[in-house]
Protein backbone atom coordinates (compact mmCIF):
# COMPACT_ATOMS: atom_id res chain seq x y z
CA UNK A 1 0.00 0.00 0.00
CA UNK A 2 3.09 2.16 0.87
CA UNK A 3 4.23 1.80 -2.72
CA UNK A 4 1.33 2.64 -4.01
CA UNK A 5 0.90 6.06 -2.15
CA UNK A 6 4.61 6.41 -3.02
CA UNK A 7 4.23 5.79 -6.72
CA UNK A 8 0.58 8.26 -7.18
CA UNK A 9 2.64 11.10 -5.12
CA UNK A 10 5.66 10.80 -8.13
CA UNK A 11 2.97 10.83 -10.81
CA UNK A 12 1.63 14.09 -9.50
CA UNK A 13 4.48 15.83 -8.60
CA UNK A 14 6.44 15.23 -11.66
CA UNK A 15 2.92 15.16 -14.23
CA UNK A 16 2.45 18.20 -16.60
CA UNK A 17 -0.05 19.71 -13.79
CA UNK A 18 1.86 19.01 -11.18
CA UNK A 19 4.45 21.30 -9.19
CA UNK A 20 8.16 20.18 -7.46
CA UNK A 21 8.10 19.69 -3.71
CA UNK A 22 9.26 23.20 -3.07
CA UNK A 23 8.01 24.87 -5.54
CA UNK A 24 6.75 27.07 -3.81
CA UNK A 25 9.43 27.80 -1.78
CA UNK A 26 11.86 30.41 -3.14
CA UNK A 27 15.41 30.14 -1.93
CA UNK A 28 17.35 32.85 -0.70
CA UNK A 29 21.05 33.29 -1.17
CA UNK A 30 23.08 35.08 1.08
CA UNK A 31 27.11 35.24 0.07
CA UNK A 32 29.15 37.31 1.75
CA UNK A 33 33.12 38.11 1.81
CA UNK A 34 34.36 39.24 5.53
CA UNK A 35 38.15 39.55 6.92
CA UNK A 36 37.58 40.86 10.44
CA UNK A 37 34.41 39.23 10.79
CA UNK A 38 32.05 42.49 10.40
CA UNK A 39 30.09 41.72 7.24
CA UNK A 40 29.85 38.27 8.40
CA UNK A 41 27.63 39.69 11.34
CA UNK A 42 25.89 41.85 8.60
CA UNK A 43 24.99 38.69 6.75
CA UNK A 44 23.82 36.58 9.57
CA UNK A 45 21.23 39.65 10.27
CA UNK A 46 20.34 39.59 5.95
CA UNK A 47 19.82 35.91 6.84
CA UNK A 48 17.84 36.26 10.28
CA UNK A 49 15.26 38.74 8.18
CA UNK A 50 14.88 36.65 5.52
CA UNK A 51 14.13 33.66 8.00
CA UNK A 52 11.69 36.02 9.37
CA UNK A 53 9.16 35.17 6.18
CA UNK A 54 7.22 31.88 6.51
CA UNK A 55 7.89 30.05 3.27
CA UNK A 56 11.17 30.77 1.90
CA UNK A 57 14.80 28.79 2.06
CA UNK A 58 18.09 30.59 3.00
CA UNK A 59 21.37 29.88 2.19
CA UNK A 60 24.23 31.39 4.22
CA UNK A 61 27.83 31.32 2.33
CA UNK A 62 30.96 32.88 1.78
CA UNK A 63 31.59 34.30 -1.92
CA UNK A 64 34.91 31.71 -1.82
CA UNK A 65 32.19 28.87 -1.17
CA UNK A 66 29.27 30.10 -3.55
CA UNK A 67 29.42 27.73 -6.66
CA UNK A 68 27.50 29.00 -10.12
CA UNK A 69 25.45 25.79 -9.22
CA UNK A 70 24.52 28.19 -6.08
CA UNK A 71 23.55 31.23 -7.76
CA UNK A 72 21.33 29.24 -10.48
CA UNK A 73 19.85 27.59 -7.98
CA UNK A 74 18.95 30.56 -6.15
CA UNK A 75 15.81 33.05 -6.93
CA UNK A 76 17.39 35.63 -5.17
CA UNK A 77 20.76 36.64 -4.14
CA UNK A 78 22.16 39.29 -1.52
CA UNK A 79 25.63 39.69 -1.74
CA UNK A 80 27.87 41.62 1.24
CA UNK A 81 31.09 43.33 0.84
CA UNK A 82 33.34 45.70 3.21
CA UNK A 83 33.94 48.70 1.89
CA UNK A 84 37.54 49.13 -0.43
CA UNK A 85 38.48 52.25 -1.14
CA UNK A 86 34.49 53.17 -2.01
CA UNK A 87 34.31 49.84 -4.22
CA UNK A 88 34.16 46.33 -3.46
CA UNK A 89 36.79 43.90 -1.87
CA UNK A 90 38.70 42.73 -4.42
CA UNK A 91 37.33 38.82 -3.74
CA UNK A 92 33.93 39.99 -3.92
CA UNK A 93 35.48 41.53 -7.05
CA UNK A 94 36.35 38.36 -8.55
CA UNK A 95 33.15 36.28 -7.65
CA UNK A 96 31.30 38.56 -9.56
CA UNK A 97 33.12 38.30 -12.30
CA UNK A 98 33.01 34.81 -12.10
CA UNK A 99 29.20 34.95 -12.40
CA UNK A 100 27.67 32.40 -15.56
CA UNK A 101 27.00 34.92 -18.14
CA UNK A 102 26.53 32.97 -21.57
CA UNK A 103 22.71 32.10 -21.82
CA UNK A 104 21.90 34.49 -19.03
CA UNK A 105 20.81 32.15 -16.37
CA UNK A 106 20.57 34.94 -13.43
CA UNK A 107 17.93 36.53 -15.77
CA UNK A 108 15.15 37.98 -13.39
CA UNK A 109 16.56 36.78 -10.04
CA UNK A 110 16.38 39.19 -7.66
CA UNK A 111 19.21 41.14 -6.71
CA UNK A 112 20.26 42.95 -3.24
CA UNK A 113 23.20 43.97 -1.65
CA UNK A 114 24.99 45.12 1.93
CA UNK A 115 28.57 46.32 2.93
CA UNK A 116 30.48 47.69 6.02
CA UNK A 117 32.36 50.44 6.15
CA UNK A 118 35.41 51.84 7.86
CA UNK A 119 33.82 55.47 9.14
CA UNK A 120 30.54 57.45 7.23
CA UNK A 121 30.52 58.51 4.23
CA UNK A 122 33.62 56.24 3.31
CA UNK A 123 31.45 55.15 0.46
CA UNK A 124 29.31 52.67 1.23
CA UNK A 125 26.50 53.86 -1.07
CA UNK A 126 28.94 53.60 -3.83
CA UNK A 127 29.44 50.22 -3.33
CA UNK A 128 25.91 49.31 -2.48
CA UNK A 129 25.70 50.71 -6.24
CA UNK A 130 28.49 48.99 -7.59
CA UNK A 131 27.25 45.85 -6.54
CA UNK A 132 23.75 46.16 -7.82
CA UNK A 133 24.96 47.79 -11.45
CA UNK A 134 26.62 44.32 -11.74
CA UNK A 135 23.69 42.60 -10.81
CA UNK A 136 21.74 44.45 -13.73
CA UNK A 137 24.27 43.73 -16.32
CA UNK A 138 23.40 40.26 -15.77
CA UNK A 139 19.62 40.93 -16.17
CA UNK A 140 18.97 40.81 -12.17
CA UNK A 141 15.80 42.53 -11.08
CA UNK A 142 18.15 44.57 -7.72
CA UNK A 143 15.64 46.13 -4.58
CA UNK A 144 16.97 47.93 -2.01
CA UNK A 145 15.28 48.35 2.10
CA UNK A 146 12.31 48.61 3.13
CA UNK A 147 12.42 52.57 3.17
CA UNK A 148 13.88 55.44 2.24
CA UNK A 149 16.70 55.76 5.18
CA UNK A 150 17.88 52.54 2.93
CA UNK A 151 17.06 52.86 -0.68
CA UNK A 152 20.46 51.06 -2.01
CA UNK A 153 20.64 48.11 0.55
CA UNK A 154 21.78 47.83 4.27
CA UNK A 155 25.21 49.16 6.22
CA UNK A 156 27.23 49.17 9.01
CA UNK A 157 29.84 51.83 10.01
CA UNK A 158 32.51 50.88 12.41
CA UNK A 159 35.55 53.26 12.69
CA UNK A 160 34.13 56.94 13.89
CA UNK A 161 33.69 58.48 17.58
CA UNK A 162 29.96 57.24 18.11
CA UNK A 163 30.51 53.90 16.52
CA UNK A 164 34.07 52.80 17.15
CA UNK A 165 35.94 50.01 15.71
CA UNK A 166 36.91 47.82 19.46
CA UNK A 167 33.12 47.97 19.94
CA UNK A 168 30.32 45.45 18.14
CA UNK A 169 28.27 46.42 15.02
CA UNK A 170 25.35 48.57 16.35
CA UNK A 171 22.39 46.70 16.92
CA UNK A 172 20.94 50.03 15.05
CA UNK A 173 22.72 48.30 11.65
CA UNK A 174 22.27 44.60 12.37
CA UNK A 175 18.06 45.34 12.03
CA UNK A 176 18.66 47.33 8.98
CA UNK A 177 20.46 43.76 7.85
CA UNK A 178 17.41 41.90 9.20
CA UNK A 179 14.79 44.10 7.50
CA UNK A 180 16.64 43.74 4.34
CA UNK A 181 16.59 40.07 4.35
CA UNK A 182 13.07 40.25 5.08
CA UNK A 183 12.13 42.33 2.39
CA UNK A 184 14.20 40.43 -0.44
CA UNK A 185 12.68 37.32 0.73
CA UNK A 186 8.56 38.72 0.81
CA UNK A 187 9.29 39.96 -2.53
CA UNK A 188 10.78 36.59 -3.37
CA UNK A 189 7.84 35.00 -2.15
CA UNK A 190 4.95 37.19 -3.94
CA UNK A 191 6.49 36.99 -7.38
CA UNK A 192 6.98 33.27 -6.86
CA UNK A 193 3.36 32.81 -5.84
CA UNK A 194 2.21 34.93 -8.75
CA UNK A 195 3.87 32.96 -11.15
CA UNK A 196 2.94 29.70 -10.57
CA UNK A 197 -0.71 31.08 -9.81
CA UNK A 198 -0.55 32.84 -13.55
CA UNK A 199 -3.62 31.23 -15.70
CA UNK A 200 -1.24 31.08 -18.99
CA UNK A 201 0.59 28.40 -16.34
CA UNK A 202 -2.57 26.14 -16.75
CA UNK A 203 -1.31 22.74 -18.06
CA UNK A 204 -3.18 20.69 -20.60
CA UNK A 205 -3.78 20.76 -24.84
CA UNK A 206 -5.01 24.40 -25.73
CA UNK A 207 -7.23 25.07 -28.78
Amino acid sequence: MQRIQLLLLLVFLFSPGGLPARASEPLILVTYYSQTGNTRLMAEAVQEGALRVIGVRVVLKEVGETTALDLMDADAIVVGSPVYNANVAPGVSAFIASWPFEGEPLKDKLGAAFVTAGGLSAGEEITQMNILQSMLIFGMIVIGGPDWTMPFGASAIRGEEVFPAEAPIHPHFLEKGKSLGQRVAETALKLNREYIERPDRESGPKD
